[in-house]
């Protein structure tokens, strides 16, 4: 069995510690407490992880939030994953900071990066989490929120939740979408 995991986020020095790179501080969570490193590949960074004989592309994609789905698709293709082995991780406005909301297929709820996997994927049948991030922001100051530093109450609860989000990842890949929403979801 082989799957794709993608944190989304944006690389680049300026975005490492912003709301909107949760996905990516996930793998690199991962990637530290299992002695792994990603490789600069086509599209992304790129790490291979093992988890109870299974085998998972762990994906940073590189082409920017709003162009996910070009590194998605071209990982499933190259890898031969299926539709159903992919699980994605983005940040979520609508939840409180650290919830955690996993969904076997939905809408893009109006995350950028999950519109572009639905447009160049033809469809929205696929595993995501979507980790909390808050709405504590004035009219009209959205991007600036989801590009902004994590503040120092987040940073300190974030360690814990995205412990969390891995052992769900990892549920994910052992047990299956729709056990993994029963164990994590509003937990």
């Amino acid at each position: 069995m082989k799957y794709l995991i993608a944190g989304l986020g944006n690389f680049g020095e300026k975005y490492t510690n912003t709301r909107h790179n949760i996905g990516y501080m996930v793998l690199d969570a991962m990637a530290v407490a299992s002695n792994i490193s990603f490789q600069d590949k086509r599209y992304g960074f790129v790490a291979n992880y093992r988890y109870r004989a299974r085998s998972c592309i762990l994906l940073k994609p590189t082409t920017y939030m709003n162009l996910s789905g070009r590194a998605v698709n071209y990982w499933l293709q190259k890898e031969k994953i299926p539709l159903g082995n992919l699980f994605v991780i983005v940040d979520d406005l609508a939840l409180p900071f650290g919830t955690i909301r996993i969904r076997s297929k939905g809408s893009d709820g109006g995350h950028n990066g999950l519109f572009n996997i639905n447009q160049v994927l033809g469809r929205q049948d696929y595993p995501r989490l979507r980790f909390g991030i808050g709405g504590d922001y004035g009219k009209g100051g959205q991007v600036d929120y989801v590009l902004g530093e994590l503040t120092r109450e987040e940073k300190l609860v974030l360690p814990e939740r995205i412990d969390k989000v891995i052992a769900a990842i990892q549920s994910f890949v052992t047990a299956g979408i729709g056990r993994t929403m029963n164990l994590y979801n509003n937990k």
